[in-house]
C-alpha cells in the first residue's frame, strides 16, 4: 500500500494550481484539483470569443514578493528586450546573447542568462546565491510561452475628459477642473491634515484622511460606490488599507515631480519601492493571464497531479478535528467521495461553510450567510476606432480607464489592445471591455445577452468614447462573487476564522477562500505559505491571514 499523501485542492485559480504545483516540485504529495467550472484561472482567466482573448477585471503580472515574481519568469520568461530587472536590491539589464540561447539551463530555470553592467553597478560581485536567473525569451512573435513587458497607463474620464490616474498637479489638470475646485481641493487637504479624523473606521475617513473631501467627493465617493452599490460610509476602512495604503494627495504629487524632473528608471520592470498605483511597467502573458495558468495546469498534470473541471465540492465530512473526505459532484449528477490528507479551499467561504456534515454554531452560520459577494459583467466590444484618441490623434493607449461619469453605470473600460496586441486577432480592429460592477440580483445583470449589449453601447457613446455604428460584435461574460465585500457581517469574520482553524488539516487560501480582497500574488503567497508550514511540519495558520494584512502593497484596481 502507498504512503503517499494526498492533498484536495479546491479551486483551479492562482491559489489553487500554485498550490498544486509547490506539492508537486518539492514533495511526494499528490494533489487532486477540482475546479466546479470548465475554465482554468479563477478570475484570473482568458476568455476567447472568435479570435480575441479577454482578460476579466485585467491583471497586471507585477509583485513586491521576490518569491512570485521568480516563479512567474521561471514559468514563463520576459521577451528579449534587454529590459532592467531589479531582484534582491541588485539592478542589471537582463539579456541572451543568440549563440547562448541554446546553452543547457541555469538552476533549472532555463536557457543560461547574460547579465549586462548598468550605469548604477558599482557593487561588489554578486556571489552565486545572490544571483537571480532570469530567463528572456525568444521574441514574441516566436515564442507563445513569453511574458510581454508593457507600458501602464491608467487615466480616469471625468467631464468627458481624461485626468491623469493618479491625479497630478499637472497644469492641463488644473485647467480641466478650474482654479475654484482645485482652491477647495488645496483647502480640503490642508484642513484633513491639521483636522484628521480620528478614528478610520469607514472607507470614507480613509480616503478623507489622505485626500481631503474636495478631492474625496470628486474622484473617489462616486466610482467607489459604483463599485461596492453601498454607501463609503458602509464600507471597511480595511478595504481601502488594502486597496490604497500609501497613496495620497501627497505622494501622488511627490511622483508626479520625481516623474518630471527626475532620473528616468523607467525600464526597471520590478519597481518594488513604489506604490502600485505607480507603476509604469509590468510583465503581461502574451495570450492574457489565463495563458499563465493554462500552462501551470498542464504542468500539474504533466508532474503526476490531476486537474479535474466541472466537479463542484458539495460536502467535506468530518473525522474529529480534521478532513477526512471530500464530496463532489458534475453536472451529469455523478458523486465521488476522496480520501484527504489535506484540503485547500479557495472556495466562498459562505459556500465552504454550507459542505461541512458537523453542525455549525448557529453564530457562525449567520455570519458565513451575511458574507456579500460583488458580482461583475463585462461587456467585449470589437469596433472600427474610437471616437476619443491621444492628443496627437494617435490611438488611445491606456490599458484601462476609471470611468467617473455619475450619468452611467460603466464603472471601467478596458482596451485589450494595449494589455497585449496578441489579445486581438485583427490588429487593425479595437477590442475593449466595459466593466460592470453589480449583484447576481440586479436587472442588468439578470437582462438577456442582446439588451446588455445594446446597454453597454448605448452608454458609452452616450460619454464620447465610441459611435455605436463603429461597433463590429459584442461578447458578455458575467463573473459571480468576484469581490468579497468589507460590509455585510465581515466585521465578525474573525469568529470564522477561530472555528475553520480548528480543522487541522483545512486551509484556506486566495480571494474567495479567505474572503479577502487579494490580488493573484498574494493569493499565489498564500498557498505558498500554506506549503511551506506542511512540509515544515508546521500547521499553525496565523501567518496565512497577515499576508495581505501587513499592507505592503496592493495593485489598485
Amino acid at each position: 500500500m502507498s504512503d503517499q499523501k494526498t492533498a484536495v485542492i479546491i479551486g483551479a485559480g492562482p491559489a489553487g494550481l500554485t498550490a498544486a504545483l509547490e506539492f508537486l516540485r518539492r514533495s511526494n504529495i499528490r494533489p487532486i484539483v477540482l475546479e466546479a467550472t470548465n475554465e482554468i484561472g479563477g478570475i484570473s482567466r482568458t476568455v476567447r470569443y472568435k479570435g480575441n482573448r479577454m482578460d476579466i477585471g485585467g491583471h497586471r503580472f507585477f509583485s513586491k514578493s521576490d518569491r512570485v515574481m521568480q516563479w512567474w519568469i521561471d514559468l514563463m520568461p520576459p521577451e528579449d528586450t534587454a529590459a532592467e530587472i531589479s531582484y534582491q536590491g541588485k539592478k542589471r539589464v537582463v539579456t541572451v546573447p543568440a549563440h547562448l540561447q541554446e546553452e543547457p539551463p541555469l538552476r533549472g530555470l532555463g536557457p543560461l542568462t547574460h547579465e549586462a553592467e548598468t550605469e548604477d553597478s558599482d557593487e561588489e560581485e554578486i556571489s552565486p546565491d545572490e544571483v537571480v536567473a532570469v530567463v528572456v525569451a525568444p521574441p514574441p512573435e516566436n515564442e507563445d510561452l513569453v511574458m510581454l513587458v508593457r507600458p501602464r497607463k491608467s487615466r480616469i474620464y471625468f467631464l468627458r475628459s481624461f485626468f491623469d490616474y493618479p491625479i497630478s498637479l499637472s497644469a492641463q489638470t488644473i485647467r480641466q477642473l478650474g482654479a475654484w475646485r482645485m482652491f477647495k481641493i488645496g483647502i480640503g487637504y490642508i484642513r484633513a491634515k491639521l483636522f484628521p479624523r480620528k478614528q478610520e473606521n469607514t472607507l470614507e475617513d480613509f480616503l478623507i484622511n489622505r485626500f481631503g473631501t474636495e478631492l474625496y467627493l470628486t474622484f473617489f465617493k462616486s466610482y467607489t460606490e459604483k463599485v461596492w452599490g453601498v454607501p463609503c460610509d458602509h464600507i471597511s476602512a480595511a478595504w481601502g488599507a488594502q486597496r490604497i495604503k500609501g497613496l495620497s494627495l501627497r505622494t501622488a504629487i511627490t511622483h508626479f515631480l520625481k516623474k518630471t524632473f527626475g532620473r528616468k528608471k523607467s525600464s526597471d520592470i520590478a519597481q518594488k519601492e513604489m506604490e502600485t498605483s505607480l507603476i509604469e511597467k509590468f510583465l503581461y502573458p502574451k495570450y492574457g493571464p489565463g495563458q499563465l495558468w493554462e500552462h501551470v495546469a498542464d504542468l500539474v498534470t504533466e508532474k503526476g497531479g490531476s486537474v479535474e473541471m466541472s466537479w463542484y465540492v458539495n460536502k467535506l465530512h468530518i473525522e474529529g478535528n480534521r478532513i477526512a473526505t471530500v464530496e463532489a459532484v458534475n453536472p451529469a449528477g455523478e458523486r465521488r467521495t476522496i480520501e484527504a490528507d489535506y484540503v485547500f479551499s479557495t472556495m466562498p467561504v459562505r459556500d465552504l461553510i454550507r459542505s461541512l456534515d458537523v453542525p455549525v454554531p448557529d453564530t457562525i452560520r449567520a455570519i458565513s450567510d451575511g458574507l456579500i459577494y460583488r458580482d461583475f459583467l463585462t461587456v467585449g466590444l470589437l469596433v472600427n476606432r474610437l471616437s476619443v484618441t491621444e492628443p496627437d490623434s494617435s490611438p488611445l493607449k491606456d490599458t484601462w480607464i476609471y470611468i467617473q461619469e455619475p450619468d452611467v453605470q460603466l464603472g471601467r473600460l478596458q482596451i485589450f489592445n494595449n494589455w497585449s496586441p496578441y489579445l486581438v486577432a485583427d490588429p487593425s480592429k479595437v477590442w475593449i471591455g466595459l466593466e460592470y460592477f453589480c449583484y447576481e440580483t440586479d436587472d442588468l445583470w439578470r437582462m438577456p445577452d442582446d439588451e446588455i449589449k445594446k446597454f453597454a453601447i448605448a452608454e458609452v457613446e452616450k460619454i464620447g468614447i465610441l459611435k455605436a455604428s463603429d461597433v463590429l460584435d459584442a461578447h458578455v461574460v458575467r463573473v459571480p462573487k468576484t469581490y468579497p465585500a468589507y460590509f455585510g457581517t465581515y466585521d465578525k469574520f474573525d469568529e470564522i476564522i477561530q472555528y475553520m482553524d480548528r480543522f487541522e488539516n483545512l486551509f484556506l487560501v486566495g480571494r474567495n477562500g479567505m474572503h479577502k480582497y487579494n490580488n493573484q500574488d498574494h493569493s499565489m503567497l498564500t498557498a505558498m505559505t500554506a506549503v511551506d508550514n506542511i512540509l515544515a511540519g508546521n500547521m499553525d495558520k496565523g501567518v496565512l491571514w497577515k499576508i495581505n494584512t501587513e499592507q505592503e502593497y496592493h495593485e489598485e484596481k
